[in-house]
């Protein structure tokens, strides 16, 4: 059984280790709310988002799980200032999601015209007999 895991950019950005297909990772996980990525991948591919990833204290009740990376696609989208908002804050605007499948991923992706880098989606199998800190990652 498979699972899709969203990992923001940021996050691995800010302490994550890099991984790769073939690789066992030990990750917070928490159910993702299909809402807050249909902006960013559309609304029936965020559907298909299962978890996703989390470093930084909000997963605080919830115990590291080991998974293994199956795939990874690096998600790019354009974001821009709602027409009529008055604020200068940049939102995704539907429909530009841009999908790169890639070898590894470590937060940082090749810059592409008109889109920025969100986040990856990671497919991934839950793994029952990892061994203790259950990271494996890439080099």
């Amino acid at each position: 059984m498979t699972m899709t895991v969203w990992v923001d950019d940021w996050q691995i950005q800010c302490c994550g280790q890099r991984f790769a297909p073939g690789d066992v990772v030990s990750w917070t996980l928490l159910e993702a709310d299909p809402e807050d990525y249909a902006d960013v991948v559309g609304s029936e591919r965020a559907d298909q988002i299962d978890f996703r990833e989390e470093h930084h204290g909000q997963g605080e009740r919830h115990a590291p799980a080991a998974v293994e990376v199956v795939s990874i696609v690096e998600v790019h989208c354009r974001y821009e200032v709602p027409p009529g908002s008055t604020g200068r804050v940049h939102f995704p605007v539907p429909g530009t999601t841009v999908l790169v499948p890639v070898e590894d991923a470590d937060g940082w992706a090749k810059a592409r015209p008109d889109v920025r880098f969100a986040g990856y989606l990671v497919t991934a199998r839950p793994v029952t007999n990892a061994p203790d800190g259950a990271a494996t990652p890439s080099q």
